[in-house]
């Protein structure tokens, strides 16, 4: 097997890691960065902002919960090609392409009129999203020498997972200052910038455009059917049920397909996406730590603007900020990770982070109703620490011992699987919320009326308007003031529960860890007796 760093003449003038990487290479890079950072900061800054979409296009909650998901399900059956667009296109102009109707698509949802026109730029902008970012890891191994790929890995994996931190802040503030149309044109400046800079810096190569004519469509149609339809499942179970007809026929297609795709690829003479990358030990247990990573990742992200929200009453200015602990402590882990795998090996650090992770999340899980800020602040600098530590190594380790015309396929696989553990993540969440937030509802309102002052305490009520209550049932007005504050205690509750799943999927994150494999070249050398 040829080593990562095995460079062809079109790609790479220095490949060796005795010679430097070039200026405009690296240059090239930290724009290819930004782009990714912009495709993954688009999903988290307009979930702060649907209420003022849905108002500034008078639609219903149901249909502005799409203008997420359709942007979500066009970004995962993306990922996964990018692999075959790469061959075909170029790794220059495929990023050019991609983040030009990025760009084009983030305008278009700026001045859509109406809510169709909206969803269709988001599916765009989700597409075209979707493949940039697996580029920017796939140049890490293409673009840089061995030597530089722990300080290149390191740049993209913080900005990979800090964007969905700060998201929230700058969605908020974006709304609260301007209105939600510039959640979008903030893109123009920069897409612009990088679809004009980019192709005079990244290397020139050969495109085989004859690739698209060897398209299995039958495959690309299976992708995106069993994509789109495990995704929509996913979102609907938790609200319909796991069991309704509709969940059940979309969850059961979507196995289908996958099953119908796998066969159908492993045969292929020209695969829509490369699955026997999943033979190689390292690279399978990579993209399971990636999945349990995306779980967990996007869960905590998901979960805490919920409590902040909803039971503490915060708006998206609020909540953002508070979030940004986590964005600030990835920032500083991010360095001491490449620091350390160099000293401690990748295996040892990424089993750390995995423990961390689960610490981290573990802690959440005691929050009380009453949780603000204060007791949010090392729970959130333990996950940051840790989440930096489970990204860079299995990056590393899944990537770095393949041959270079194989990144582009494996990059994508990895990306997808961190994508659909978030997707998953979130739908157990839900799952969570909707089914047991009810159960302890039901279990407040009957302590309450048997006189229990402990369940007053639990809610936040005065335990003497308990005592010195009226005799007979409440009335209306008595009801009306108490709903909500069971409604939030109870939340909180399940918000716990919810922590405590995500923390037993970073549990088994750290259990397949001994399971793994890294390169010669991940190992730290035994000293010399």
């Amino acid at each position: 097997m040829a080593d990562a760093t095995t460079a062809s003449p079109s790609m790479m003038t220095g490949a060796s890691d005795s010679e430097r990487i070039q200026p405009k290479r690296l240059f090239a890079f930290i724009i290819m960065v930004f782009g990714m950072f912009m495709a993954i900061l688009d999903i988290q800054v307009v979930s702060a902002s649907l209420t003022e979409i849905q108002a500034g296009l008078s639609a219903s909650s149901t249909e502005v919960s799409w203008v997420q998901t359709a942007y979500l399900i066009a970004e995962v059956i993306a990922i996964p090609l990018t692999g075959l667009l790469t061959h075909a296109l170029s790794l220059r102009w495929l990023f050019v392409i991609a983040v030009s109707l990025f760009t084009i698509a983030s305008v278009g949802c700026a001045f859509s009129g109406g809510f169709a026109v909206l969803l269709t730029f988001r599916v765009l902008q989700g597409f075209s999203g979707g493949v940039l970012i697996p580029a920017v890891f796939s140049a890490v191994f293409t673009l840089f020498p061995a030597r530089l790929h722990p300080v290149a890995t390191t740049i993209g994996g913080a900005i990979a997972v800090l964007a969905p931190t700060v998201g929230p802040v700058v969605g908020g503030w974006i709304t609260q200052t301007w209105s939600w149309p510039w959640l979008f044109l903030i893109n123009l400046v920069p897409g612009t910038i990088a679809a004009l800079v980019t192709p005079l810096l990244l290397p020139k190569e050969r495109m085989h455009l004859r690739a698209f004519s060897r398209l299995d469509k039958s495959s690309l149609i299976l992708l995106a059917a069993a994509l789109a339809s495990l995704m929509i499942g996913l979102k609907e179970a938790p609200q319909r049920g796991w069991a309704s007809m509709l969940c059940l026929s979309l969850l059961i297609g979507s196995v289908a397909g996958i099953a119908l795709l796998i066969r159908r690829t492993l045969r292929a003479a020209d695969p829509i996406a490369q699955l026997t990358l999943f033979r190689r030990r390292s690279f399978a247990i990579g993209c399971g730590l990636s999945f349990c990573l995306g779980v967990g990742l996007y869960g905590s992200t998901y979960l805490m603007p919920v409590f902040l929200g909803f039971v503490r009453r915060h708006d998206a200015f609020e909540i953002g900020t508070t979030m940004l602990v986590t964005g600030a402590a990835q920032l500083v882990a991010a360095p001491l990770a490449a620091f350390l795998e160099s000293r401690v090996g990748a295996l040892a650090l990424t089993a750390t982070g995995f423990a961390l992770f689960a610490f981290g999340l573990g802690l959440s899980a005691f929050q009380p109703r009453t949780a603000d800020f204060g007791e949010m602040v090392w729970p959130q600098v333990v996950r940051g620490i840790a989440i930096m530590f489970c990204l860079l190594p299995p990056t590393r380790f899944a990537l770095g011992s393949l041959p270079e015309d194989e990144i582009a396929d494996a990059s994508g696989l990895f990306n997808l699987m961190r994508n659909l553990g978030g997707a998953i993540g979130i739908a157990l969440i839900d799952t969570i919320l909707y089914g047991r937030s009810p159960i302890y509802g039901e279990d407040f309102r009957a302590r309450l009326l048997a006189g229990d002052i402990n369940a007053a305490q639990a809610i936040g009520l005065d335990p003497m308007l308990l005592i010195n209550r009226p005799l007979g049932p409440p009335d209306e007005a008595t009801v009306a003031f108490i709903r909500p504050l069971i409604e939030r205690a109870s939340l909180a509750l399940t918000v716990n529960e919810a922590w405590a799943m995500l923390a037993c999927v970073a549990i088994a994150g750290l259990l397949l860890v001994p399971f793994a494999r890294a390169p010669a070249s991940l190992q730290v050398p035994r000293e010399a007796d």
